[in-house]
């Protein structure tokens, strides 16, 4: 480490952006978090999180790196009154061949809303003397040294003092800002889907990312329920797939903190779920399965029916730059958003984390963090090999419907689908195949666990069953 003092700026404050500080701290002195939102005082909704009232599921995975991060973090989700799943036995799923089998594994989590788990996460963060939170501030630009080819900082809009005296003693004048200049030795763009980064990067004489967009045309619909003190779900958690190509719908349920459970209704190919409360339930009703209509019928509804449509796969190329300025990154959503239907974000982030902070500590062996030449290219092209799996997860389900726009499977994808058919096939008869996918789905293995030769030759034994024979 230097002996100057050392400063890391992360752009936005949700929670790829809170985890990358995290690890942050491990290496500089001082980490600034600039949020554009205020940040509520109770575990509600933002506006730079719109999504948030929707499910979001906390992978096994995701899990196991924010309990290595924040030690003691599943405990205080616990404490705050979230339950205890175990997946592959506390979840009924209706797969595209039918009901999977229960099964005992070590896929155990304590889901949350996003908002609790985000409050959680930042009062970890706000009792580390490292970290500061800037809130209520836009980063509109970096500042560069005077060839370009070093970030040195941002420039960041703010309310004015007086702005701030105005609108606390209700006055008009309440909206001016100022501009003020913080100087950083890495700056981390967290800022997700709407990142400024690549006009930021033009003005400074690069040129912009390639970028990949894969949309299947998937909206959500979601509400919130409440049940009695004394009341409980047969099942803690249930979910309902849809069965492409035809079958468009599809369903969780998925239970909070404080006895609460989140509906959330998805639509593949522009089958949307309705907002209006019969229509909804009407939906609810034409899943595959009834037990999610069955379990809210009579549920007693305590939010209006939130509808959330920008959902498509959107990778942003950076790792492919040829010329890139030192000492600034980008992670999270700004990187590579993904098709929320299958849980990946959070544990993606989670993972870009630990990687982010895997590459300092090599950089840091050999040099001092003030001067991290080729730092930035090295560790995009190091996190777009994190991204990689997720990726080809989430597009190759998407391929699979006829309306998805962005490209074509490649011949490796379109025998994977094969393959994969097979495997979905017999999940609801084998407890075996069932746990192994569901340890991919929950990223605790890559998607190549399911080709080793164990699990393969018991996927293709029982898709060619051996004749009996008759005796004469």
């Amino acid at each position: 480490m230097s002996t100057v003092p050392t400063h890391a700026i992360v752009i936005g404050g949700s929670i790829a952006g809170m985890l990358a500080a995290r690890v942050l701290t491990n290496h500089f002195d001082k980490v600034t978090i600039v949020e554009k939102d205020t940040i509520p005082e109770n575990p509600d909704m933002r506006p730079g999180v719109p999504q948030s009232l929707h499910v979001h599921v906390l992978l096994t995975k995701g899990q196991q790196i924010l309990e290595k991060l924040f030690p003691g973090i599943q405990q205080e989700l616990a404490n705050k009154g979230t339950p205890t799943i175990h997946w592959t036995r506390d979840c009924p799923f209706v797969t595209p061949s039918g009901l999977a089998p229960r099964v005992t594994s070590d896929l155990i989590t304590n889901p949350s809303s996003r908002n609790l788990l985000e409050k959680i996460i930042r009062q970890r963060l706000l009792k580390d003397r490292k970290v500061e939170f800037l809130l209520a501030s836009q980063a509109i630009c970096l500042l560069s040294n005077p060839d370009n080819t070093t970030v040195i900082g941002i420039q960041v809009s703010k309310k004015s003092e007086a702005s701030n005296f105005a609108y606390a003693h209700n006055h008009e004048d309440d909206n001016r800002k100022i501009n003020i200049n913080i100087k950083a030795d890495l700056v981390v763009d967290a800022s997700g889907r709407n990142s400024q980064a690549a006009k930021w990067l033009k003005i400074m004489g690069y040129n912009p990312p390639q970028q990949t967009v894969i949309n299947s045309f998937l909206g959500y619909a979601s509400r919130w329920y409440q049940l009695p003190g004394d009341k409980t779900l047969s099942n803690k958690a249930m979910m309902v797939s849809a069965k492409p190509p035809v079958i468009k719908r599809g369903g969780v349920l998925y239970p909070i903190e404080d006895n609460k459970f989140v509906l959330t209704l998805a639509g593949i190919a522009k089958d949307y779920p309705p907002t209006d409360e019969q229509s909804f339930l009407d939906f609810t009703s034409s899943l595959r399965h009834p037990m999610i209509y069955e379990a809210i019928k009579d549920a007693h509804p305590i939010s209006p029916i939130y509808s959330y449509r920008r959902t498509e796969n959107r990778w942003n190329h950076y790792e492919k730059l040829s010329r890139f300025p030192d000492n600034f990154i980008l992670v999270g959503d700004a990187v590579c958003a993904f098709n929320p239907v299958y849980g990946q974000g959070m544990t993606t982030a989670a993972l870009s984390a630990l990687t982010l902070d895997a590459s300092l500590q090599k950089e840091l062996q050999s040099r001092k963090v003030s001067n991290l030449k080729g730092f930035s290219r090295r560790f995009q092209k190091q996190l777009s090999k994190v991204i990689s799996d997720p990726w080809l997860m989430a597009t190759s389900e998407d391929f699979r419907w006829e309306i998805t726009e962005g490209g074509k499977p490649s011949l490796i994808t379109k025998w994977m689908y094969l393959y994969m058919d097979k495997v979905i096939s017999q999940m609801a008869i084998d407890s075996d195949i069932y746990k192994s996918f569901s340890e991919v789905m929950h990223m605790v293995q890559p998607p190549s666990y399911l080709l080793q030769p164990t699990v393969m030759l018991r996927v293709l034994k029982n898709s060619f069953p051996q004749k009996k024979l008759v005796g004469k």
